[in-house]
Order: C-alpha cells, then structure tokens, then sequence
C-alpha cells in the first residue's frame, strides 16, 4: 500500500477537537440547506412516500457512519474514504473515492455559496457568493479550533430557526395529519429517489472523519461523535418533514422552491417567513464551512500521497491547517461561485458521495474483529444501500456522476503509465 508521504512542510495537523467540537461540526456539516431545499424535490419523487425515503436514507446513513467511525478510529489521518479506500482496498479506490470527493464536493461548495447569495441579496448573489468564500476561507485559514466556535453559532441560530418552524405548524389550525398520508401514492423507484436526494442532506457527518487527524483520542472520540450528530439529525429532520407535511401535505411540499418558509405562511405566522429565509443563508454558510474543511483536508491527503500536486501538503507552522490546500480550494470556488451558476448542475455529487460510501462500507467489511470492526450486516447493508440509492437518481445525475469517475479512472491510469514509463 502506498503510504502518506510526509516531506518537509507537511508536518502532522494538530489534534485539537473534542467530542463536542466533532459532533457540532457534524451538525454544522448536515443541517445545511439541504433540509431547507432537499424536502421539495423529494416530495416530487416519492409524494406520500416522503417519510418513507427519509427514513431509507436515514438506514443507509446510519450503516454509513458506522463503517466510516471504526474505519477513522483505526486510521485517524485527514482524507476519510480515500485513506481508508486506499489502505484497504488499494490505491485505485481510494483515488476514486478521494477524487469523486474533491471534484463533486467542490462543485457542491458553490453552489452553497450562491445559496447563501440567493437569500441574502437575490440580485447580486454571486457577488455575495465570492464574499462568503473568502470570509469562510479566512476563517479555516487561522485555525479550526475559529472553525468549530463559528459552526457552534451557525448550528445554534439553524436549530432555534427549524425549532419555531416545527411548533408554528404542528400549532397551527391549518394542520392536518390526515395530509401525512403516508404511502398512499408511492412507488419503490419514487422512494429510493427521495432517499438518495435526502441522503445528501445526511451526508455532512464524513466531515467528522474527514478531520480525523485533528481530533482528540480519535479511537474514543469518532466512534462517539458519528452516531451522536447523526441521530440528533435525524431527529430533527423528521421532526420538521412531518410539521411541513401536515401543513402543505405531499402535493404542496412538492410545488414549493421554499417549502418551509411557505409552511409557516400557512400556518398563519407570514412574519416568520423572513426568519426562515435568515436561517436558510445560515444554514448554507454552515454548509459551505464544512465542505470547505472536508475538501481541503483531502486534497492534503491526496498531496501527501502525490496524486496532486506535492507542494499543497504544506501545513501551516502556526496555525497548524493545511493552508495551502485551503487557499486553492477557496480560490476555485470563489471562481466557480462568481462566473457560473452550478446549483442546477450538481447532481453528480449526490452520485459520487454514495459511491464515496460504498467504497467505506466495502473498506469496513476488510476489517478484522481485532480491528473492532462493525456487525457484517452494517457495511452489506450501507454497500447495497448506496449503490441502489446512486443508480436509481435520476439519469443525468448517474449521467454527470460517472463521467466524473470515468475521468478520474482515465486520470489515473495515464498518471500510472507515465510512472511506469519513467521507472528503469
């Protein structure tokens, strides 16, 4: 197996986040826009089988983080799925898996910066998406420990906002549990669709594992963190599906670009709306934070093994941040963010972060029981979940998402031959 090269200037990232720290950051990772924009088109999808497809999503995730927890507990080093791809599988998956990674979740970062523009100053969101990068970029630039404070208020200011949407319709005189309705119109394919469009909105917790070098006592900590963002998720998206849903019902959700400030329209409390809106652009900042943190740190990881450019696994002496990487990454977002409008063309990265999974739960299932590996059940059950779930997403995200990976997989085969061609 290839091992992490560490040449000068790319000294070990300092461990600095508890399990408090990790699983606010998970928080910070998940309750992102996602919940303020995924429940639409997942209505679209599934209809009244809307609860159904999240709580498919939530089974897939929950396999997902298992194997992703013990697999970062046994290798706590920044990267995630490709260091644990390439330890355990070989260096192709884990290129795969890093590459999917960098290119999807960049397009990602974005389009959440735009997100962040679209509600804060609608006619000059770019403009506003170019600021939000540069200030976020700054922000990791000076230490994580800046990162993780920032995403504690992010998370706060989502939660209280999410918390007054779920009272304001469940209180509502124009509630209506006959609207949960569940499953009355659904079919398999439209299910497995919702479930793979909300998997995404779950997806923010490999944020956790990504930073695997900068946690405290990542063998106790990981394993903690994991499950304990992912629940409190879960929890919480569930709850605001079903006070939407009972609202609007499936059909209304499903017409709806903003379906939760529309519920509390409805609900009676039009004064909420603009809140709802405030929290979204938060929401999305949270988001883009953490994507911020998760691309970088595999771009260190990929430096380090030379499938990128060497000279971005510097890590910062002070700071201890692989600024470098942080800085390329903020500056090709900010580019992205302020010439192109990607948010209708991201499809592909709900495809490569399932098949980022799948290759961590493939990863997990080489696990020994020395290695504590998870119950066998756990990684079968991600695997299949993730691969069903990538290939039932509507064709031109399969489309987009495997032309990703098929340019990765020719990259990497060309960068193959000329090493081979150069060795004596």
């Amino acid at each position: 197996m290839v091992q992490a090269s560490r040449g000068e200037g790319s000294a070990v990232l300092e461990r600095r986040l508890g399990v408090v720290d990790a699983v606010v950051i998970g928080l910070g990772s998940m309750l992102g826009a996602g919940i303020f924009a995924a429940l639409g088109p997942a209505a679209r999808a599934a209809g009244s089988g809307l609860l159904t497809g999240l709580a498919v999503a939530a089974v897939v995730a929950y396999c997902n983080a298992m194997s992703s927890a013990r697999l970062a507990a046994r290798y706590p080093q920044s990267g995630g799925t490709y260091v644990y791809g390439r330890e355990r599988l070989g260096e192709f998956w884990g290129w795969l898996a890093g590459w999917g990674f960098v290119v999807g979740k960049t397009a990602s970062c974005a389009a959440m910066a735009l997100t962040v523009g679209s509600y804060v100053w609608p006619g000059h969101a770019h403009v506003v998406a170019v600021a939000a990068v540069v200030a976020l970029t700054a922000v990791n630039y000076v230490g994580l420990q800046k990162a993780a404070w920032l995403t504690r208020a992010i998370v706060a200011v989502v939660l209280v906002v999410l918390a007054a949407v779920v009272v304001a319709c469940l209180t509502s005189g124009e509630a209506r549990a006959g609207r949960l309705d569940v499953g009355a119109d659904a079919t398999a394919t439209g299910v497995l669709q919702a479930a793979g469009l909300l998997f995404f909105a779950f997806a923010g917790y490999a944020r956790i594992a990504t930073l695997g070098e900068e946690v405290r006592d990542p063998a106790r900590t990981i394993p903690r963190a994991i499950p304990l963002a992912l629940g409190i998720t879960l929890v919480v998206y569930a709850a605001v599906a079903v006070a939407v849903l009972v609202v609007l019902g499936p059909k209304g959700l499903a017409g709806e670009a903003a379906p939760l400030a529309e519920a509390v329209r409805q609900a009676g409390v039009p004064g909420l709306a603009p809140v709802v809106r405030v929290g979204a652009a938060v929401a999305a900042l949270g988001s883009l934070l953490a994507l911020i943190l998760g691309v970088s740190r595999t771009t260190l990881a990929m430096s380090r093994d030379r499938h990128l450019p060497h000279v971005l696994a510097a890590v910062h002496p002070r700071f201890k941040v692989p600024y470098r990487a942080e800085l390329l990454v903020g500056a090709v977002v900010a580019v992205l963010a302020a010439t192109t409008d990607v948010r209708g063309a991201i499809g592909f990265s709900s495809f490569g972060v399932l098949v980022y999974y799948a290759i961590a739960n493939a990863s997990a299932w080489t696990l020994t029981a020395e290695e504590k590996r998870p119950p066998r059940i756990i990684p079968v059950v991600g695997l299949v979940g993730c691969l069903s779930l990538a290939f039932t997403l509507p064709a031109s995200s399969v489309v987009w998402g495997a032309a990703v990976l098929v340019v990765g997989a020719v990259a990497y085969g060309a960068r193959r031959g000329v090493r081979a061609h150069r060795t004596p």
